[in-house]
């Protein structure tokens, strides 16, 4: 969330509902802004930069899924402006990656404004999300990033059970599912979140920053799971070392987080919570 967009006319570019900001403070940086939230920052001159802390912890998983730069395959739910699709093809070169966004308009402002390196084996589609996740093979992806939102939520059917069950049956046996959770105060829908991913992926992490888990704040949550064991003290050591330190949560105490809760099913799901207007 957040950033340091500058309005400089000659340096805006946008379409209705959204915009390219120029990042006052690097070379060759951009915020991609959708319905006034911040969605993306991307950095053409240098693919390791990642400027939110959110994406930071979601590359934690995407670094730790396989032997370093040996290449994987990824599987993108929400394209925005393609940080962490640019930032695997940098770190594992060969790595095969499809992207899906169902925005046509943004896709093609990314595609025109933001080129990514036609070196890298990525495609980038336009669709639904969870319907896209339903033509992919059983056991095909290494890493799974779900970070789908219209305007500043996530839609309901991507946060179900059945939608996470579609996740699992794509993940390969050692493969990462990593889920970006907008929430704040007593975070009853990442408490609802936990006990759903854990439905389908007994083994799951909660990362964020400590103000948000206090509830003291609204913020991005990282959700991480799969059929494996987790590297469990890596990510919580990469985590408490990052400039903006966080807390992984895993084993009794994401129990304890998620106690009382139950996997939430379509019928019920309900989009994720709307930040404070003043979040931004």
């Amino acid at each position: 969330m957040g950033g340091r967009g500058t309005r400089d006319d000659d340096e805006v570019i946008g379409a209705p509902g959204m915009e390219l900001l120029a990042d006052a403070d690097r070379a060759d940086s951009w915020f991609l802004v959708v319905g006034g939230t911040p969605q993306s920052h991307v950095d053409l001159s240098d693919p390791a930069h990642l400027d939110f802390s959110y994406v930071r912890r979601i590359a934690h998983a995407a670094d730790l899924v396989a032997p370093e730069r040996e290449p994987i395959s990824a599987l993108h739910l929400g394209a925005g402006a393609l940080t962490l699709a640019r930032y695997i093809a940098h770190t594992r070169p060969g790595s095969r990656q499809r992207a899906v966004d169902v925005d046509a308009p943004l896709v093609e402002l990314v595609r025109r404004r933001l080129p990514w390196d036609r070196r890298a084996q990525l495609r980038v589609g336009i669709g639904d999300a969870r319907e896209w996740l339903a033509t992919r093979r059983d056991a095909s992806a290494d890493l799974i990033v779900s970070d789908v939102f219209a305007g500043a939520r996530t839609p309901a059917r991507l946060t179900s059970a059945e939608f996470y069950a579609e996740a699992a049956r794509v993940l390969r046996p050692g493969g990462l599912l990593a889920v970006n959770v907008g929430d704040g105060g007593a975070l009853a829908h990442t408490r609802g979140q936990v006990a759903t991913v854990r439905e389908a992926l007994a083994h799951t992490a909660l990362s964020a920053e400590p103000g948000v888990l206090r509830g003291r704040r609204f913020g991005n949550l990282v959700l991480t799971a799969s059929h494996s064991p987790l590297p469990e003290d890596e990510l919580s050591r990469r985590a408490h070392r990052d400039p903006e330190m966080a807390r992984l949560l895993s084993g009794g105490d994401l129990d304890r987080f998620a106690s009382g809760h139950a996997p939430v099913r379509d019928a019920a799901a309900v989009d994720s919570p709307a930040p404070p207007d003043d979040v931004f």
